[in-house]
């Protein structure tokens, strides 16, 4: 065989040999490339005069079945030793292939600039060659082959820039980064997607100023292009809000049909809490676009916001009627509307109709409530038992939600018993733990209520509560004052605004003998919450203390405020006649 032609048959089976099993690439994803999204015309290879021997077609094979059998390296470095030796640019194309399916980056670049120098006119080559130099951190030799592909594509320089931007977004040194695009740019100081390029670059390096600057250029060459006013007023919306608001506004009376402006403005008066503004161009858009769900929800909540409930019924009902997305949270906020409007059996079927997405927990626990409401508790339960929670912290709610209604049943054991079971599942959950020792206080369960409250302080030394409910469980039941006095003191230092805490400091001071310190105490707590407890122990401090009158005042006072509270009539009864 004289002419290397004859190789077109093992080309034929390259070909077939070349479609490597699908987990060779994405088992490398730092040597995953993002390439053009349009195929390029390529210049026809000019291909070597060469024989193919016995032994050159052997070396052939032997690297094609030892890829197939996974031996990367092997079909690696035979690819490569083919290559260089037919100097064939559809081998050296393969070998390239080869070397980055193999994840080994040193090897890969090696291979695509042999590509590059034995067929120049690739610029598949050339592309890939400029990628993985970035991936690699070699931006100065990136820079020069990005500078290739630009020079390349000149005639349409602009729309390769654009191509340029998702492989260098991904840069972690963003500074290094802008400035390898600024360098690729300052060439081409016409084409405004080098200028936009630069920006998106820098906004993401925290560049704001170099950012704004290279997005008005972008705007100024073209003028027409929604997309640099959308990146500026973007970069607006924190520094100068209104100024971006104009922008969006000036740029849709030239071009009323920019769809995707409109939106983001109508975003971004909603953010400057311009409701009535905002509705309007959620209505202009959904004008334009009559089966978008979407936007007629957007219209319906910030309907809401203004409370102009018919016209979010109207809308919300619209949504519901043209299905698709949007669905449950038009359900949901119907829901809300017939609270609002104190019908309570359309809202339960409301929030029934619920069926998912980011409104159904929400849903659930008011149908929870409406239905307790109604003097329906076990079927309340049933659907607090029932309702689908996807984090723990939901799920500790829907427990810490069947505690109070059973509380408020006054139930208090079968509460006791649900906080206890959650405890199984979330031992150290610090809410659980709370409420099970509180209940456990309020049925005499002391041992065990002091068991779970220093378990909470252990798991959570800063715990005001925990220390002040220890603290005012001993001080209730006059055991070990002294430690209590050290319990509610430490829950004052890491709460010392605390009207609750306060008060039970001043209560311990009073069982310690230190009755100026306890009436300073306690006045200090009443004066930030007026409550009949508060009362009831400054007065009987303030009795025992010799200030008898200003005792019985304080008492009638508060009793003509709260004439149903039963401490403050239990400590009366035993000072007064």
């Amino acid at each position: 065989m004289n002419n290397f032609k004859y190789l077109i048959c093992a080309s034929l089976l390259l070909s077939a040999c070349a479609q490597a099993p699908k987990h060779a690439v994405s088992a490398q994803p730092e040597l995953a490339v993002t390439v053009a999204p349009e195929p390029i015309a390529e210049v026809a290879p000019v291909l070597p005069n060469i024989e193919l021997s016995d032994e050159l077609l052997y070396e052939y094979l032997l690297t094609e079945i030892a890829n197939q059998r996974g031996h990367k390296a092997l079909a690696v470095e035979g690819s490569a030793d083919i290559a260089r030796k037919t100097r064939d640019p559809r081998l050296a194309k393969r070998a390239a292939q080869l070397s980055l399916e193999s994840g080994d980056m040193n090897k890969a670049i090696d291979a695509f600039r042999f590509w590059q120098e034995i067929e120049p006119a690739a610029t598949v080559a050339t592309r890939m060659l400029s990628s993985l130099l970035l991936r690699g951190g070699k931006l100065e030799e990136a820079r020069l082959e990005f500078a290739k592909v630009l020079k390349a594509d000149e005639p349409d320089v602009g729309k390769t820039f654009l191509q340029l931007y998702p492989m260098t977004a991904s840069y972690p040194d963003k500074a290094a980064v802008v400035q390898l695009m600024r360098d690729l740019a300052a060439p081409y100081p016409e084409v405004a997607e080098a200028h936009l390029v630069v920006a998106q670059l820098a906004l993401a390096a925290s560049d704001e100023l170099l950012a704004l600057n290279e997005v008005r250029q972008a705007r100024k060459l073209r003028p027409e292009w929604d997309t640099p006013v959308a990146l500026e007023a973007q970069l607006l919306r924190r520094s100068a809000p209104q100024q971006g608001l104009e922008l969006l506004r000036r740029y849709l009376s030239g071009y009323p049909q920019a769809s995707q402006i409109r939106l983001q403005y109508a975003r971004a008066l909603l953010e400057q809490k311009q409701y009535k503004a905002a509705r309007d161009e959620f209505q202009q858009l959904l004008r334009a676009s009559p089966d978008d769900v979407d936007l007629a929800f957007a219209a319906a909540l910030i309907s809401l916001q203004l409370n102009d409930f018919s016209g979010a019924e109207a809308q919300l009902r619209q949504t519901l009627a043209k299905g698709g997305k949007g669905l449950d949270g038009a359900e949901y906020f119907l829901g809300q509307l017939s609270e609002a409007k104190e019908d309570e059996d359309e809202a339960l079927a409301h929030y029934r109709e619920v069926k998912a997405g980011e409104y159904l927990f929400s849903a659930q626990l008011r149908l929870v409530y409406l239905l307790n409401k109604r003097g329906k508790l076990d079927e309340a339960r049933h659907h607090l038992q029932q309702a689908q929670a996807t984090t723990n912290q939901q799920r500790v709610q829907l427990l810490m939600i069947e505690a109070q209604l059973l509380r408020e049943a006054l139930q208090f054991s079968e509460a006791y018993q649900v906080l206890q079971q959650g405890l199984v599942k979330f031992p150290h959950h610090p809410e659980l733990l709370y409420e099970a020792a509180m209940m456990g206080e309020k049925l005499g369960k002391y041992d065990e209520s002091e068991k779970l409250l220093r378990k909470l302080i252990q798991i959570k030394p800063d715990h005001a509560h925990a220390y002040n409910a220890l603290g005012y469980s001993l001080l209730e039941r006059k055991v070990r004052i002294a430690e209590a006095l050290a319990l509610v003191e430490k829950a004052l230092e890491l709460a010392p605004d605390d009207i609750a805490v306060m008060d039970s400091v001043g209560w311990a001071y009073f069982l310690n003998g230190k009755l100026d310190e306890s009436v300073k105490m306690l006045r200090r707590a009443f004066a930030g919450n007026p409550d009949p407890e508060i009362a009831a122990h400054l007065g009987e401090v303030l009795w025992v203390r010799g200030d008898k009158e200003q005792a019985t005042q304080l008492w009638q006072d508060s009793l003509k405020a709260n004439p149903d509270n039963v401490p403050l009539q239990a400590v009366m009864k035993r000072f007064l006649p």
